[in-house]
């Protein structure tokens, strides 16, 4: 199974949570509490998964680094933002030189 697998299945299970009951889903209640909650939650994620990696905690990485990918998609589905749109910004990207490499 690929890493692009359990992004896809992830991402539809967020989906079909859009419109559940907010007080039995977590997802559910992201999307009713709006995008800019999200957002936030993205960054706050982020922060966390920042601080593991500079202290060194390889498995609180990972797990942080899950958290990350899980309220990111949830920002995806809200923004109407698939894996596909990602992975085609991704695609388009592969091969040119990171923004640091090119010239002004």
């Amino acid at each position: 199974m690929s890493e692009t697998d359990i992004l896809d299945r992830l991402y539809a299970v967020i989906e079909s949570r859009r419109g559940a009951d907010p007080e039995t889903s977590r997802t559910a209640r992201y999307f009713d509490l709006g995008r800019e909650k999200i957002a936030q939650k993205v960054g706050e994620e982020a922060v966390e998964t920042v601080i593991e990696a500079v202290r060194g905690d390889r498995g609180r990485l990972v797990e942080e680094s899950a958290d990350l990918l899980y309220h990111l998609l949830v920002l995806w589905a809200d923004a109407g933002v698939t894996p596909d749109d990602v992975r085609a910004a991704l695609a388009r990207r592969e091969g040119k030189p990171d923004a640091s490499e090119r010239s002004p």
